[in-house]
């Protein structure tokens, strides 16, 4: 039985510039990190205490990258306070805090044009 998602992949050209936006503006914390050959990294960040986590992947090393874009959301106990947090820390957002019935949420790109939601 699969207990848990352990990892998604996320395709970045720079992988200690991703590092630096997952860890500097949006506030996840390095869970793994391990060299995989000369200039690349096994390079895992997540929220504190999570059990699943983003690896950032050298595009350079997936051919077909530009195929595989994440579809990712993030759950917040309060997406307002993480939304202005985020937006502080110069994390660029796809627009404003949209209400809906189901909750709140917003959407962001990392530095390298890659879309993920937070939602509350």
């Amino acid at each position: 039985m699969i207990k848990k998602m352990a990892t998604a992949a996320v395709y970045v050209e720079d992988q200690q510039k991703a590092k630096a936006f997952w860890t500097e503006k949006v506030g996840f914390e390095v869970v793994a990190e391990r060299q995989m050959m000369p200039g690349a990294n096994w390079l895992e960040v997540a929220p504190k205490g999570a059990e699943s986590a983003l690896v950032l992947y050298p595009k350079s090393m997936m051919k077909n990258w530009a195929e595989l874009k994440p579809s990712i959301v993030f759950v917040c106990d309060d997406v307002e306070k993480t939304y202005e947090t985020m937006k502080a820390n110069g994390v660029a957002f796809e627009g404003e805090l949209q209400k809906m019935q189901w909750g709140t949420f917003a959407t962001f790109l990392d530095e390298d044009g890659n879309s993920f939601l937070i939602k509350g």
